[in-house]
């Protein structure tokens, strides 16, 4: 089995996305004192999957300062070989991933929880200015607060040249 095969699942082909859950309202309730993001850690499983769920709703938004509210304002990132600290450096990364990577799409998926860690495997395909498609496959480990706001993300990714009729993301 070559790694495309592990993902040619319905998981990671459907094209439902449930962005209308996230806006400004309800991110940040201007009633709460003390922001949270639930479902809030301990996890279950059920809470898990749809915490999962939500990450991925949220990043196929593309708005870098909406997905930044999903963190605390220190919030830790090692992405590939970068290191990012609060919400700024992540708005910073994120406006100018998002203008590199055009069209991009993502799907994630649970692979493991523990009380306020969950880790995830994910794949998301995009393409740059000259056309070229590609698709980046990885693994994610999430480390929450008690409000549910995300305080640590470490992730892993690898990328691999695709054409355009090789897509499974849509």
């Amino acid at each position: 089995m070559n790694s495309i095969d592990q993902f040619n699942d319905e998981q990671f082909t459907s094209d439902e996305c449930g962005d209308t859950m996230w806006n400004e309202a309800n991110l940040n309730p201007p009633s709460q004192q003390k922001r949270q993001r639930p479902p809030l850690p301990p996890f279950t499983l059920e809470t898990a999957r749809l915490k999962v769920q939500l990450a991925e709703d949220l990043w196929n938004s593309r708005d870098p300062e909406l997905v930044s509210m999903a963190y605390s304002v220190d919030a830790k990132w090692r992405n590939r070989s970068e290191f990012i600290t609060g919400r700024e450096q992540i708005i910073a990364f994120l406006t100018a991933k998002w203008k590199k990577e055009l069209d991009y799409r993502l799907k994630k998926e649970l692979w493991n929880f523990a009380e306020n860690r969950i880790a995830v495997r994910f794949l998301y395909e995009s393409h740059d200015e000259s056309g070229q498609w590609y698709r980046s496959y990885g693994i994610e480990l999430w480390d929450f607060n008690e409000n549910g706001l995300m305080v640590e993300r470490t992730a892993s990714i690898n990328d691999a040249p695709i054409n355009e009729n090789e897509r499974i993301i849509f």
